[in-house]
């Protein structure tokens, strides 16, 4: 994700709970932004609509 513009979640909380993404045509990926050096979770887009699907609470993802 070298070169990567992450951007804050519009779901992150006031507070320094803050998770960042960057998206692109191959899939997405997440970070705590209080440890980017952590590393990231990375998706397929496949994946990555899955678990949209699964976070907003709509199980049943076609493939």
């Amino acid at each position: 994700m070298a070169g990567a513009e992450w951007r804050k979640s519009s779901h992150s909380g006031a507070g320094n709970d803050c998770v960042e993404l960057v998206v692109s045509r191959s899939g997405a990926a997440v970070r705590d932004s209080k440890k980017p050096e952590s590393g990231h979770l990375a998706f397929a887009d496949v994946e990555w609509a899955e678990f949209l699907g699964a976070v907003k609470g709509d199980l049943l993802c076609d493939r």
